[in-house]
């Protein structure tokens, strides 16, 4: 049986559309989640959200506690993750505006806990990290999003930085050498943590801005938040049609 959660990122505080009936304040083995997880329905599909900055708090992407959140979501019953990450676009099709969902990522972070694997089971824990977003709900994502002329583009490597400073022009054309498309700060170790804990994880980026250097205009987080309104809408139409399909198959509540 498959019980759905998405994470929100910067400019997505409330999930468009769900019908809230409950909320958790969780206790974990690693601390307290970013904040209490929201319990409700969309299209009839159960579905469970998280502000992963913890709004109305603004916790930043190298403090959040990612290991409590994920622990939280898997302990309510949580099977599948849509992340949603505001990112800057790197490559020229990376434009701001532009919806992604990224099919690999490059992990450039460094000091955040990264894994719950403690050494006290008396096995080591390597996941199979070589595709970090599952395949079966990155599917469906993308099925939706062509069924719904939602425009996106469906191929891009999403480099992780550390932040909360933004990049350097420099370290962009390193990324863009390194293969990335987007640069974000939030995708890890989340996708990472999600994996160990046997959860599905897909990710919906949002462009919005050009990356250090590839753009005319400085970064502002006004110019950002005016391109995240808009963005912010898009992927709950996105998150939307996601939920109606799988409730109209019966997916939500099946294997």
């Amino acid at each position: 049986m498959r019980h759905f959660a998405v994470i929100g990122g910067t400019g997505l505080n409330q999930l468009q559309g769900l019908e809230c009936v409950d909320s958790h304040t969780i206790e974990t083995p690693y601390g307290e989640p970013s904040r209490a997880i929201d319990e409700g329905h969309i299209h009839g599909s159960p579905v469970y959200f998280l502000q992963r900055h913890g709004a109305p708090r603004a916790i930043p992407p190298h403090a959040i506690n990612y290991r409590a959140n994920c622990w939280a979501l898997k302990s309510l019953g949580v099977t599948d993750i849509v992340a949603i990450n505001a990112v800057g676009g790197i490559t020229p099709a990376m434009q701001k505006g532009a919806l992604v969902i990224p099919g690999q990522l490059i992990d450039y972070t460094w000091g955040r806990e990264h894994t719950v694997d403690d050494g006290g089971s008396g096995e080591l824990l390597h996941i199979d990290f070589t595709e970090p977003y599952d395949r079966r709900l990155r599917g469906e994502l993308l099925s939706v999003a062509a069924a719904n002329n939602v425009d996106h583009r469906g191929s891009a490597v999403h480099g992780v930085t550390q932040g909360p400073r933004l990049e350097s022009a420099a370290e962009i054309l390193k990324l863009e050498k390194d293969g990335c498309d987007v640069v974000g700060m939030t995708g890890m170790p989340e996708a990472a943590l999600a994996k160990e804990l046997g959860m599905a994880y897909a990710a919906v980026c949002m462009v919005v801005n050009p990356a250090a250097g590839k753009g005319d205009l400085p970064i502002t987080l006004e110019r950002m938040r005016e391109t995240l309104q808009r963005e912010a809408a898009v992927v709950g139409s996105l998150l939307g049609y996601l939920f109606k399909s799988l409730s109209k198959s019966c997916g939500a509540g099946s294997d």
